[in-house]
Protein backbone atom coordinates (compact mmCIF):
# COMPACT_ATOMS: atom_id res chain seq x y z
CA UNK A 1 0.00 0.00 0.00
CA UNK A 2 1.63 3.20 -1.32
CA UNK A 3 1.53 5.85 1.84
CA UNK A 4 1.94 9.45 1.07
CA UNK A 5 2.37 12.59 3.21
CA UNK A 6 -1.11 14.18 4.45
CA UNK A 7 -0.28 17.91 4.68
CA UNK A 8 -4.32 18.14 4.21
CA UNK A 9 -6.26 18.49 8.02
CA UNK A 10 -9.34 17.02 6.32
CA UNK A 11 -7.96 13.57 6.06
CA UNK A 12 -6.04 13.67 8.90
CA UNK A 13 -9.00 14.65 10.97
CA UNK A 14 -10.72 11.69 9.80
CA UNK A 15 -8.02 9.48 11.44
CA UNK A 16 -8.27 11.53 14.37
CA UNK A 17 -11.82 11.11 14.59
CA UNK A 18 -10.73 7.14 15.13
CA UNK A 19 -8.20 7.64 17.36
CA UNK A 20 -10.51 9.16 20.00
CA UNK A 21 -12.58 6.62 19.59
CA UNK A 22 -10.23 4.34 20.18
CA UNK A 23 -8.85 6.19 23.52
CA UNK A 24 -12.59 6.78 24.84
CA UNK A 25 -12.64 2.82 25.17
CA UNK A 26 -9.49 2.92 27.19
CA UNK A 27 -9.28 5.91 29.52
CA UNK A 28 -12.29 7.47 31.50
CA UNK A 29 -14.25 10.27 30.03
CA UNK A 30 -12.83 12.68 32.64
CA UNK A 31 -9.53 11.65 31.17
CA UNK A 32 -10.43 12.03 27.89
CA UNK A 33 -12.22 15.35 27.99
CA UNK A 34 -9.79 17.06 29.87
CA UNK A 35 -6.59 16.01 27.85
CA UNK A 36 -7.13 14.05 24.75
CA UNK A 37 -10.26 16.19 23.49
CA UNK A 38 -8.58 19.40 23.63
CA UNK A 39 -5.66 17.96 21.27
CA UNK A 40 -5.68 19.18 17.62
CA UNK A 41 -4.32 16.90 14.63
CA UNK A 42 -2.32 19.09 12.38
CA UNK A 43 -0.03 16.70 9.67
CA UNK A 44 0.63 12.67 9.28
CA UNK A 45 3.55 12.15 7.68
CA UNK A 46 3.42 8.24 6.71
CA UNK A 47 7.15 8.56 4.98
CA UNK A 48 8.67 8.99 7.89
CA UNK A 49 6.09 7.79 10.44
CA UNK A 50 5.27 11.00 12.64
CA UNK A 51 1.99 12.61 13.50
CA UNK A 52 2.08 16.02 14.79
CA UNK A 53 -0.21 17.12 17.36
CA UNK A 54 -0.98 20.46 18.61
CA UNK A 55 -1.91 21.13 22.18
CA UNK A 56 -3.05 24.48 24.77
CA UNK A 57 0.24 24.72 26.34
CA UNK A 58 3.07 23.81 27.58
CA UNK A 59 1.62 21.80 31.03
CA UNK A 60 -0.69 19.78 28.83
CA UNK A 61 1.97 19.15 26.29
CA UNK A 62 3.92 17.20 29.43
CA UNK A 63 0.93 15.96 30.80
CA UNK A 64 0.23 13.99 27.12
CA UNK A 65 3.98 13.12 26.46
CA UNK A 66 4.15 11.33 30.05
CA UNK A 67 0.52 9.77 30.46
CA UNK A 68 -0.97 9.70 27.14
CA UNK A 69 1.51 9.05 24.55
CA UNK A 70 1.72 5.10 24.89
CA UNK A 71 -2.15 5.41 24.03
CA UNK A 72 -2.01 7.47 21.07
CA UNK A 73 0.64 5.84 19.68
CA UNK A 74 -1.37 2.25 20.36
CA UNK A 75 -4.24 3.74 18.61
CA UNK A 76 -2.39 4.79 15.24
CA UNK A 77 -0.98 0.78 15.64
CA UNK A 78 -4.17 -0.28 15.80
CA UNK A 79 -5.81 1.92 12.65
CA UNK A 80 -2.59 1.65 10.29
CA UNK A 81 -0.84 -1.75 11.62
CA UNK A 82 2.60 -0.04 11.80
CA UNK A 83 4.56 2.52 14.28
CA UNK A 84 3.23 6.08 14.28
CA UNK A 85 5.59 8.60 16.28
CA UNK A 86 3.86 11.57 18.73
CA UNK A 87 5.16 15.03 18.11
CA UNK A 88 3.48 17.36 20.51
CA UNK A 89 3.79 21.26 19.85
CA UNK A 90 2.11 24.21 21.46
CA UNK A 91 0.89 27.12 19.40
CA UNK A 92 3.19 29.30 17.83
CA UNK A 93 6.02 26.76 17.20
CA UNK A 94 4.67 25.58 13.56
CA UNK A 95 4.05 28.29 10.59
CA UNK A 96 0.86 26.67 9.91
CA UNK A 97 -0.32 28.31 12.93
CA UNK A 98 -1.17 31.35 11.39
CA UNK A 99 -3.83 29.76 8.48
CA UNK A 100 -6.32 27.94 10.31
CA UNK A 101 -7.52 25.58 7.48
CA UNK A 102 -10.68 25.77 6.38
CA UNK A 103 -11.50 21.70 6.31
CA UNK A 104 -10.85 21.54 9.49
CA UNK A 105 -14.22 21.80 9.96
CA UNK A 106 -14.89 18.32 10.45
CA UNK A 107 -17.92 16.99 7.79
CA UNK A 108 -18.45 14.71 10.35
CA UNK A 109 -20.13 16.35 13.04
CA UNK A 110 -23.03 16.66 11.46
CA UNK A 111 -26.44 17.69 13.44
CA UNK A 112 -28.04 14.67 15.12
CA UNK A 113 -31.38 15.73 13.48
CA UNK A 114 -34.31 13.70 12.17
CA UNK A 115 -33.63 14.74 8.92
CA UNK A 116 -30.08 12.49 9.35
CA UNK A 117 -32.09 9.78 11.24
CA UNK A 118 -32.06 6.72 8.63
CA UNK A 119 -35.73 5.16 9.29
CA UNK A 120 -36.79 1.44 8.59
CA UNK A 121 -39.03 -1.27 9.59
CA UNK A 122 -36.52 -1.76 12.41
CA UNK A 123 -37.32 1.87 13.92
CA UNK A 124 -39.67 3.37 12.35
CA UNK A 125 -42.33 3.10 15.16
CA UNK A 126 -39.24 4.86 18.25
CA UNK A 127 -38.84 7.70 15.18
CA UNK A 128 -42.50 8.97 14.85
CA UNK A 129 -42.72 8.70 18.62
CA UNK A 130 -40.02 11.03 18.94
CA UNK A 131 -40.78 13.29 16.12
CA UNK A 132 -44.49 13.60 18.24
CA UNK A 133 -42.69 13.92 21.61
CA UNK A 134 -40.86 17.07 19.75
CA UNK A 135 -43.68 18.83 18.21
CA UNK A 136 -45.42 19.11 21.17
CA UNK A 137 -43.83 17.88 24.21
CA UNK A 138 -45.50 16.54 27.43
CA UNK A 139 -49.01 16.56 25.39
CA UNK A 140 -48.95 13.41 23.62
CA UNK A 141 -45.95 10.33 25.55
CA UNK A 142 -44.91 11.51 28.48
CA UNK A 143 -42.68 9.91 29.40
CA UNK A 144 -41.62 8.11 26.27
CA UNK A 145 -39.15 4.94 27.26
CA UNK A 146 -36.83 4.01 24.15
CA UNK A 147 -35.25 0.59 23.97
CA UNK A 148 -32.93 -1.22 22.16
CA UNK A 149 -29.25 -2.50 22.24
CA UNK A 150 -26.12 -0.11 21.97
CA UNK A 151 -25.59 1.46 18.85
CA UNK A 152 -28.94 1.39 17.16
CA UNK A 153 -29.34 4.69 17.38
CA UNK A 154 -31.02 5.74 21.01
CA UNK A 155 -29.18 8.78 21.19
CA UNK A 156 -29.43 10.03 17.82
CA UNK A 157 -33.22 10.07 18.65
CA UNK A 158 -32.48 12.19 22.26
CA UNK A 159 -30.44 14.32 20.72
CA UNK A 160 -32.66 15.07 17.52
CA UNK A 161 -35.70 15.46 20.18
CA UNK A 162 -33.37 18.40 21.99
CA UNK A 163 -32.71 19.99 18.49
CA UNK A 164 -36.26 19.75 17.21
CA UNK A 165 -37.58 21.56 20.25
CA UNK A 166 -34.49 24.04 20.77
CA UNK A 167 -35.16 25.19 17.25
CA UNK A 168 -39.00 25.54 17.96
CA UNK A 169 -39.03 27.26 21.19
CA UNK A 170 -35.40 28.28 22.58
CA UNK A 171 -36.60 29.55 25.27
CA UNK A 172 -37.42 25.95 26.55
CA UNK A 173 -34.88 24.69 29.58
CA UNK A 174 -33.47 21.07 27.59
CA UNK A 175 -31.55 19.10 30.24
CA UNK A 176 -29.73 16.05 28.81
CA UNK A 177 -27.73 13.49 30.82
CA UNK A 178 -26.41 10.35 30.89
CA UNK A 179 -27.94 7.50 33.41
CA UNK A 180 -24.28 7.01 35.55
CA UNK A 181 -23.75 10.86 35.03
CA UNK A 182 -26.65 11.75 36.60
CA UNK A 183 -25.31 9.73 39.93
CA UNK A 184 -21.99 10.66 39.93
CA UNK A 185 -23.33 14.22 40.12
CA UNK A 186 -25.54 13.30 42.97
CA UNK A 187 -22.81 11.79 44.58
CA UNK A 188 -20.68 14.79 44.13
CA UNK A 189 -23.37 17.64 45.43
CA UNK A 190 -23.81 15.34 48.27
CA UNK A 191 -20.15 15.58 49.04
CA UNK A 192 -19.84 19.55 48.44
CA UNK A 193 -23.42 20.16 50.23
CA UNK A 194 -24.69 21.46 46.96
CA UNK A 195 -28.22 19.12 46.45
CA UNK A 196 -30.25 22.11 46.31
CA UNK A 197 -28.43 23.46 43.09
CA UNK A 198 -28.44 19.97 41.99
CA UNK A 199 -32.25 19.85 42.58
CA UNK A 200 -32.91 23.16 40.14
CA UNK A 201 -31.16 22.01 37.78
CA UNK A 202 -33.02 18.42 37.05
CA UNK A 203 -36.60 19.67 38.30
CA UNK A 204 -36.66 22.74 36.63
CA UNK A 205 -36.12 21.74 33.68
CA UNK A 206 -38.75 21.89 30.58
CA UNK A 207 -37.70 18.91 29.20
CA UNK A 208 -35.45 16.21 31.18
CA UNK A 209 -33.60 13.38 28.43
CA UNK A 210 -31.89 10.58 30.18
CA UNK A 211 -29.68 7.66 27.86
CA UNK A 212 -28.67 4.57 29.78
CA UNK A 213 -31.27 5.09 32.66
CA UNK A 214 -30.24 1.92 32.81
CA UNK A 215 -27.33 2.65 35.40
CA UNK A 216 -29.51 4.03 38.26
CA UNK A 217 -30.77 0.59 38.99
CA UNK A 218 -29.29 -0.63 41.70
CA UNK A 219 -28.35 2.72 43.12
CA UNK A 220 -30.70 3.45 46.09
CA UNK A 221 -29.94 7.15 46.67
CA UNK A 222 -30.06 7.61 43.30
CA UNK A 223 -32.91 6.16 42.47
CA UNK A 224 -34.53 7.97 45.09
CA UNK A 225 -33.81 10.90 43.87
CA UNK A 226 -34.95 10.58 40.42
CA UNK A 227 -38.28 9.70 41.80
CA UNK A 228 -38.83 12.80 43.27
CA UNK A 229 -37.39 14.46 40.10
CA UNK A 230 -39.39 12.72 37.84
CA UNK A 231 -42.73 13.11 40.02
CA UNK A 232 -41.59 16.65 39.98
CA UNK A 233 -41.21 17.19 36.67
CA UNK A 234 -44.30 14.67 35.46
CA UNK A 235 -46.91 16.81 37.79
CA UNK A 236 -45.66 20.02 36.06
CA UNK A 237 -46.50 18.75 33.12
CA UNK A 238 -42.94 18.70 31.50
CA UNK A 239 -41.75 16.29 28.83
CA UNK A 240 -39.20 13.52 29.94
CA UNK A 241 -37.40 10.74 27.54
CA UNK A 242 -35.61 7.90 29.07
CA UNK A 243 -33.54 5.53 26.92
CA UNK A 244 -32.35 1.89 27.78
CA UNK A 245 -30.91 -1.41 26.31
CA UNK A 246 -34.13 -3.17 27.48
CA UNK A 247 -37.36 -2.81 28.64
CA UNK A 248 -38.37 -1.25 32.12
CA UNK A 249 -39.66 -4.61 33.30
CA UNK A 250 -36.07 -6.38 32.57
CA UNK A 251 -34.21 -3.89 34.86
CA UNK A 252 -33.41 -6.59 37.42
CA UNK A 253 -32.64 -3.98 40.28
CA UNK A 254 -34.78 -1.01 39.05
CA UNK A 255 -37.42 -0.45 41.79
CA UNK A 256 -40.91 -0.90 41.70
CA UNK A 257 -42.09 2.73 41.84
CA UNK A 258 -39.75 4.07 39.17
CA UNK A 259 -41.18 0.75 37.12
CA UNK A 260 -44.33 1.62 37.23
CA UNK A 261 -43.87 5.24 36.23
CA UNK A 262 -41.64 4.48 33.04
CA UNK A 263 -44.87 2.71 31.62
CA UNK A 264 -46.63 5.01 32.63
CA UNK A 265 -46.15 6.59 29.18
CA UNK A 266 -44.72 4.98 25.60
CA UNK A 267 -42.72 2.76 25.35
CA UNK A 268 -41.23 2.09 22.00
CA UNK A 269 -38.35 -0.44 20.85
CA UNK A 270 -35.27 -0.47 18.61
CA UNK A 271 -34.28 -3.55 16.37
CA UNK A 272 -31.01 -4.06 14.15
CA UNK A 273 -31.51 -2.39 11.18
CA UNK A 274 -32.41 -4.98 8.61
CA UNK A 275 -30.45 -5.23 5.11
CA UNK A 276 -32.63 -2.40 3.28
CA UNK A 277 -31.90 0.25 6.11
CA UNK A 278 -28.23 -0.72 6.44
CA UNK A 279 -27.43 0.27 2.67
CA UNK A 280 -29.60 3.43 3.47
CA UNK A 281 -27.28 3.98 6.43
CA UNK A 282 -23.91 3.14 4.93
CA UNK A 283 -25.03 5.72 1.47
CA UNK A 284 -26.03 8.53 3.78
CA UNK A 285 -22.96 8.35 5.93
CA UNK A 286 -21.03 8.39 2.94
CA UNK A 287 -22.70 11.56 1.26
CA UNK A 288 -21.96 12.98 4.16
CA UNK A 289 -18.61 11.86 3.98
CA UNK A 290 -18.30 13.58 0.27
CA UNK A 291 -17.05 10.06 -0.79
CA UNK A 292 -18.36 7.44 -3.34
CA UNK A 293 -18.81 3.78 -2.43
CA UNK A 294 -19.71 1.60 -5.61
CA UNK A 295 -22.45 -0.45 -4.73
CA UNK A 296 -20.72 -3.88 -4.11
CA UNK A 297 -18.52 -2.04 -1.55
CA UNK A 298 -21.54 -0.78 -0.07
CA UNK A 299 -23.31 -4.28 -0.29
CA UNK A 300 -20.04 -5.78 1.48
CA UNK A 301 -19.96 -3.69 4.50
CA UNK A 302 -24.11 -4.15 4.97
CA UNK A 303 -23.85 -8.13 4.26
CA UNK A 304 -21.05 -8.37 7.05
CA UNK A 305 -22.20 -5.58 9.85
CA UNK A 306 -25.46 -6.05 10.59
CA UNK A 307 -26.54 -5.39 13.97
CA UNK A 308 -24.91 -2.11 15.42
CA UNK A 309 -25.41 1.02 13.12
CA UNK A 310 -22.12 2.79 15.19
CA UNK A 311 -19.92 0.15 13.40
CA UNK A 312 -21.76 0.76 10.09
CA UNK A 313 -21.04 4.91 9.88
CA UNK A 314 -17.08 3.82 11.71
CA UNK A 315 -16.06 1.47 8.50
CA UNK A 316 -17.47 4.33 6.51
CA UNK A 317 -15.41 6.66 8.05
CA UNK A 318 -12.08 4.60 8.55
CA UNK A 319 -12.51 3.77 4.58
CA UNK A 320 -12.33 7.71 3.76
CA UNK A 321 -9.08 8.07 6.02
CA UNK A 322 -7.65 4.91 4.54
CA UNK A 323 -8.50 6.41 0.78
CA UNK A 324 -7.13 9.58 1.27
CA UNK A 325 -4.14 8.85 3.07
CA UNK A 326 -3.45 6.20 1.08
CA UNK A 327 -4.32 7.47 -2.24
CA UNK A 328 -6.14 3.77 -3.77
CA UNK A 329 -9.20 3.48 -5.06
CA UNK A 330 -12.00 2.52 -2.83
CA UNK A 331 -12.76 -1.17 -3.23
CA UNK A 332 -13.55 -4.54 -1.98
CA UNK A 333 -9.79 -4.64 -0.76
CA UNK A 334 -9.70 -1.33 1.25
CA UNK A 335 -13.47 -2.10 2.60
CA UNK A 336 -12.21 -5.23 3.92
CA UNK A 337 -9.40 -3.51 5.98
CA UNK A 338 -11.53 -1.12 6.98
CA UNK A 339 -14.02 -3.83 8.58
CA UNK A 340 -11.59 -5.98 9.81
CA UNK A 341 -11.01 -4.80 13.27
CA UNK A 342 -14.30 -3.89 13.83
CA UNK A 343 -15.51 -7.77 13.17
CA UNK A 344 -12.34 -8.92 15.40
CA UNK A 345 -13.54 -6.80 18.02
CA UNK A 346 -16.98 -7.29 17.79
CA UNK A 347 -16.83 -9.75 20.76
CA UNK A 348 -17.74 -9.57 24.00
CA UNK A 349 -15.24 -7.11 25.38
CA UNK A 350 -13.10 -8.65 28.52
CA UNK A 351 -13.85 -7.97 31.46
CA UNK A 352 -11.01 -6.07 33.88
CA UNK A 353 -10.79 -5.75 37.83
CA UNK A 354 -10.79 -1.93 37.53
CA UNK A 355 -14.10 -1.84 35.45
CA UNK A 356 -15.76 -4.62 37.93
CA UNK A 357 -14.80 -2.64 41.10
CA UNK A 358 -15.16 0.60 39.37
CA UNK A 359 -19.50 -0.35 38.08
CA UNK A 360 -19.71 -1.87 41.78
CA UNK A 361 -18.39 1.29 43.42
CA UNK A 362 -21.22 3.26 41.43
CA UNK A 363 -23.81 0.48 42.21
CA UNK A 364 -22.67 0.66 46.40
CA UNK A 365 -22.81 4.63 46.45
CA UNK A 366 -18.62 4.54 47.51
CA UNK A 367 -15.34 4.68 45.37
CA UNK A 368 -13.12 2.13 44.17
CA UNK A 369 -10.10 3.52 46.32
CA UNK A 370 -12.83 2.83 49.26
CA UNK A 371 -13.32 -0.48 48.09
CA UNK A 372 -9.46 -1.30 48.38
CA UNK A 373 -8.72 0.58 51.39
CA UNK A 374 -8.97 -1.08 55.02
CA UNK A 375 -12.02 0.53 55.98
CA UNK A 376 -15.05 -1.33 57.37
CA UNK A 377 -18.32 0.49 57.22
CA UNK A 378 -20.69 -1.54 56.61
CA UNK A 379 -21.86 -0.42 52.69
CA UNK A 380 -18.07 -0.44 51.33
CA UNK A 381 -17.41 -4.35 53.67
CA UNK A 382 -21.00 -5.26 51.27
CA UNK A 383 -19.40 -4.10 48.03
CA UNK A 384 -15.83 -5.14 48.42
CA UNK A 385 -17.75 -8.56 49.11
CA UNK A 386 -19.56 -8.09 45.80
CA UNK A 387 -16.59 -7.00 43.95
CA UNK A 388 -14.58 -9.89 44.62
CA UNK A 389 -17.32 -11.96 44.12
CA UNK A 390 -17.73 -10.74 40.65
CA UNK A 391 -14.62 -10.81 39.81
CA UNK A 392 -13.99 -14.36 40.48
CA UNK A 393 -17.28 -15.16 38.43
CA UNK A 394 -16.61 -13.35 35.65
CA UNK A 395 -12.70 -13.80 35.08
CA UNK A 396 -12.05 -16.72 37.03
CA UNK A 397 -8.90 -15.64 38.38
CA UNK A 398 -7.40 -17.15 41.43
CA UNK A 399 -8.08 -16.04 45.03
CA UNK A 400 -4.63 -15.07 45.77
CA UNK A 401 -4.79 -12.94 42.85
CA UNK A 402 -8.00 -11.30 43.43
CA UNK A 403 -6.54 -10.61 46.69
CA UNK A 404 -3.57 -8.39 45.90
CA UNK A 405 -6.29 -6.27 43.78
CA UNK A 406 -8.20 -5.68 47.10
CA UNK A 407 -5.21 -4.30 48.72
CA UNK A 408 -3.47 -7.35 49.81
CA UNK A 409 -5.35 -9.64 51.39
CA UNK A 410 -5.24 -13.31 51.84
CA UNK A 411 -6.76 -15.84 50.04
CA UNK A 412 -9.21 -16.58 52.91
CA UNK A 413 -10.25 -13.50 53.21
CA UNK A 414 -11.62 -13.84 49.51
CA UNK A 415 -13.03 -17.44 50.30
CA UNK A 416 -14.91 -16.11 52.56
CA UNK A 417 -16.15 -13.04 50.87
CA UNK A 418 -17.66 -14.84 47.89
CA UNK A 419 -19.11 -17.34 50.44
CA UNK A 420 -21.21 -14.74 51.71
CA UNK A 421 -22.08 -13.56 48.53
CA UNK A 422 -23.19 -16.94 47.70
CA UNK A 423 -25.17 -16.84 50.67
CA UNK A 424 -27.11 -13.87 50.14
CA UNK A 425 -28.28 -14.80 46.91
CA UNK A 426 -29.29 -17.78 47.58
CA UNK A 427 -31.69 -16.24 49.98
CA UNK A 428 -32.41 -13.34 48.19
CA UNK A 429 -33.51 -12.47 45.13
CA UNK A 430 -32.57 -9.22 44.84
CA UNK A 431 -28.93 -9.89 45.39
CA UNK A 432 -28.87 -11.95 42.40
CA UNK A 433 -30.51 -9.46 40.40
CA UNK A 434 -27.69 -7.03 41.29
CA UNK A 435 -24.84 -9.42 40.48
CA UNK A 436 -26.71 -9.72 36.87
CA UNK A 437 -26.76 -5.68 36.21
CA UNK A 438 -23.56 -5.10 36.96
CA UNK A 439 -22.40 -7.96 34.80
CA UNK A 440 -24.66 -6.51 32.52
CA UNK A 441 -23.43 -2.89 33.01
CA UNK A 442 -20.09 -3.58 32.69
CA UNK A 443 -20.16 -5.40 29.55
CA UNK A 444 -22.63 -2.34 28.24
CA UNK A 445 -19.85 -0.21 28.75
Amino acid sequence: MKMGYCNKMEPFTEVWNLVCEYCKSKITEIAFSTWISRIEPVTLDFTDGVAVLRVPNELHRQTILHYYNAILEEAFRQIFSREIQIRVCVPGELETDAKKEESAENSDNYEFTFDTYIVGSSNKFAHAASMAVASKPASLYNPLFIYGNSGLGKTHLLYAIRNEIGNTDPSMKIVYIKGDEFTNELIEAIRRGTTGEFHQRYRKADVLLVDDIQFIAGKDSTQEEFFHTFNTLYEAKKQIVLTSDRPPKDIATLEERLLTRFEWGLTADIQPPDFETRIAIIKRKAELLKINLPDNVVEYIANRLKNNIRQLEGAVKKMKAYSLLSGETMNIQTAQAAISDIINNDQPTPFTVEKIIDEVARTFGTTVDDIRSAKRSANISGARQMAMYVVREITQMPMTSIGKEFGGRDHSTVVYAIQQVEKNIARDSKTKATVEDIIKNIRDR
